[in-house]
């Protein structure tokens, strides 16, 4: 732009548009907003025979192609510059008789009241509220008062801006309070390299007459111009939903001129209830030698499985791109809420929108490929859903995993990418809702289908293979007791070889104290493989008990109560009566505070005083198991050493692909055991608990999770 002023104030100042006018000369100044991108909107409140005035024309095309189109004839143009309303007249003059220009002020305008149906604005308010300071704002007023009188009523107000907070704020207030209905369209981009980065919107404001006491203000937003209008709720959510669409632009923007050196992260929501319908992932991987068929590609993540390492983790994503060979891909989740017609389906609605996240130099008609699993979308239905006091909301949903293994899980949607409690199935049944369907891969030109064994291999990440052909019309129900799904509770068990002498401890009498029930898979196992075990568990939330009850297949019975309770008091009152009463202690508890850089436990259950009441109830021999999730560096090394200075020998076993850590703590020194014998004991505990009838998990090796255990 040309002579720009000197301060912002001069926007609205008449001598410094006669300066820039005549500077200029006849070439049309469009600040945004072309015809051709608005026309779709001003066809919606624009009539042939409406009355039209123009605030602050400039030497804009926009009168004149409403005029030559046909959409309206009498049109009135105003500006303050007399040099802009001379070559305006000196274009238009002899051309289009029926419009006219008139040199003229929008704080004082000198029509009659309720003179015309519409009044246009094209980034005359923009130019003018530059800034919140007092005199400003009384000029806005003004030039809205104005606008409210020479407009009849059930006219309206169209205002094209690029919708600063401040300038959408001061417009939606002022009307909205007069009552007047509020309306904010998304003006569609052309696609074109434009000069303004944010997109253009028309907020159009209809004249209501005021009556005191009537219905509440009406405020809505239209995404694009073909959308039907969403009602917001209040002038605060309108600007939040704006400032949305203004933020996903400049995301596209720039992601579409450079590589992202960091992964990238959006929702897209529903159109009809706002709520998160699908959640993207941006990744680049720099590595990936560029071609014209690589550059590109769209990952749908199986339904269920978005909690997984490979699709739940920056590191696992960042694998999945280098082994898919793309250099951008953009992986995209499926959330539980909502309902999915296949893969096809969820191909053709997101089409239109991932071309917007393209990297840079992607070939124009470049067919982009939409990669999957096998091409199924997976299996997801919620078997229960409610809401605890102390756990806030959560649902229990059956998903199918790999081949034809299918898994019950609890969710916390406080924390919806973490799986509280998961447990396989068995026993086929059927199972009430829609289960995803399967789409064949390459069934489209632009779809291809990825088997997982094509992942793994290229990304080196190793899975159990089913090799059963999946059968989705019929998932299980009963639930495997013979099989740990969690990593951390595989390698909590087995950390119980560190007990007693070198003879198997399954036939042995052994007092288990678990604190954190879920869905009740950790103290069953012991339970049942450990045939002399007691188990006592407690748990906070009696919604917890419930919940293991009816969906994850736990009972109590003679060797196994569970006691509602706060673990802290719980251990507190135990050492306080009945001390060195427990062989193992297990804390599997999560955090309920979510803003601690440490989920698993809470800080109270790893400070001194209560370490010291824990370690009262070890049996001098004992061993206490802790579940650490920590992702602050400086917490855990606190956490650890306070841990240190309770227990004399600590190992510890981390999780591979995940930020648990396991901590074997002991009450001596003396039972430190050297990787050697670990091992044989781990071995020899194995062929114990591996009876004859007995079902066995063959994937899990006891040895195998203790091989990486280090002493701290």
């Amino acid at each position: 732009m040309e002579l720009l002023p000197r301060s912002p104030a001069e926007f609205g100042a008449a001598p410094y548009w006669d300066r820039f006018f005549r500077h200029r000369g006849q070439r049309a100044f469009e600040w945004y907003g072309a015809f051709p991108e608005l026309c779709p909107v001003l066809h919606k409140y624009v009539r042939p025979r409406d009355k039209v005035l123009v605030v602050g024309c400039g030497n804009s095309e926009l009168s004149e192609q409403m005029y030559d189109v046909g959409m309206c004839e009498d049109i009135v143009n105003i500006d303050i510059s007399d040099a802009v309303i001379r070559q305006m007249r000196e274009r238009s003059g002899s051309r289009r008789p029926k419009m006219s220009y008139l040199l003229m002020d929008v704080l004082q305008m000198d029509f009659p009241d309720a003179h015309f149906q519409v009044v246009l604005d094209k980034g005359t308010l923009d130019a003018l509220l530059t800034d919140e300071e007092e005199a400003t704002l009384a000029k806005v007023d003004r030039m809205f008062a104005e606008i409210s009188r020479v407009l009849q009523v059930g006219g309206r107000y169209l205002c094209v801006s690029l919708a600063q907070a401040h300038v959408l704020t001061k417009a939606v207030q002022y009307f909205s309070q007069e009552g007047w209905v509020v309306r904010v369209h998304q003006v569609a981009g052309s696609g074109d390299n434009q000069q303004f980065v944010l997109p253009v919107f028309v907020y159009v404001m209809t004249k209501f007459r005021k009556i005191p006491g009537s219905a509440p203000q009406i405020l809505e937003i239209c995404p694009e111009e073909q959308d039907k209008p969403m009602r917001v709720e209040s002038v605060e959510r309108l600007v939040a939903a704006v400032r949305d669409r203004q933020h996903y632009a400049l995301l596209c923007s720039q992601l579409s001129k450079t590589p992202c050196r960091e992964q990238v992260s959006l929702d897209l929501c529903d159109k009809e209830s706002g709520k998160p319908r699908y959640t993207l992932h941006v990744v680049d991987s720099p590595s990936v030698k560029p071609s014209r068929e690589n550059r590109f590609a769209i990952f749908i993540i199986p339904q269920g499985r978005e909690t997984e390492w490979l699709f739940g983790t920056e590191e696992g994503r960042r694998q999945l791109a280098t082994s898919a060979g793309f250099g951008r891909l953009v992986t995209v989740a499926l959330h539980r809420e909502q309902h999915y017609e296949g893969m096809a389906g969820i191909q053709a609605e997101l089409s239109g929108k991932v071309m917007e996240l393209a990297p840079p130099g992607l070939p124009a008609q470049q067919q982009v490929p939409f990669l999957s699993v096998g091409g199924d979308i997976g299996v997801r239905a919620v078997r229960h859903r409610d809401t605890s006091p102390l756990s806030g909301e959560y649902v229990v949903e059956d998903v199918k995993g790999d081949g034809t293994c299918y898994f019950r899980r609890l969710i916390f949607l406080r924390n919806r990418n973490v799986v509280q409690s998961e447990a396989r199935l068995r026993a086929p049944t059927p199972l009430p809702g829609t289960w995803g369907g399967h789409e064949g891969a390459g069934a489209k030109a632009d779809f291809f289908g990825v088997t997982e064994t094509e992942i793994e291999e290229k990304g080196q990440k190793k899975r159990r293979k089913d090799k059963k052909k999946p059968s989705p019309a019929e998932p299980p129900a009963a639930i495997d007791k013979s099989y740990l799904c969690c990593e951390h509770h595989k390698a909590m068990v087995a950390g119980l070889c560190l007990l007693g002498g070198p003879d198997p401890l399954p036939g042995a009498s052994l007092a288990v104290l678990v604190v954190g029930l879920g869905g009740g898979s950790l103290p069953l196992f012991i339970h049942d493989y450990f045939s002399q075990a007691h188990v006592a568990v407690v748990e906070i939330d009696p919604s917890m008990l419930e919940v293991a009850t009816r969906w994850f297949g736990f009972s109590q019975g003679d060797r196994m109560q569970v006691h509602v309770s706060d673990g802290l008091d719980y251990v507190a009152k135990l050492a306080a009566e009945a001390p060195a009463q427990y062989d193992a202690i297990m804390f599997d508890v999560d955090s309920k505070d979510l803003t601690v850089g440490m989920s698993c436990p809470p800080p109270a259950f790893v400070e001194k005083p209560f370490l010291q009441k824990v370690k009262t109830i070890l049996k001098p021999e004992g061993i206490f198991v802790l579940n650490l999730v920590c992702r602050d560096t400086q917490l855990k090394e606190s956490v650890l050493a306070t841990l240190r200075d309770v227990f004399p020998l600590l190992y510890t076993r981390r999780i591979e692909g995940e930020v648990n850590e396991i901590l074997f703590c002991q009450p001596s020194p003396q039972g430190r055991r050297d990787p050697t014998e670990l091992g044989a004991r781990a071995r020899a505990l194995e062929r114990a608990l591996r009876e004859p009838g007995r079902p066995w998990d063959s994937s899990y090796v006891l040895a195998d999770m203790l091989q990486a255990v280090r002493i701290l």
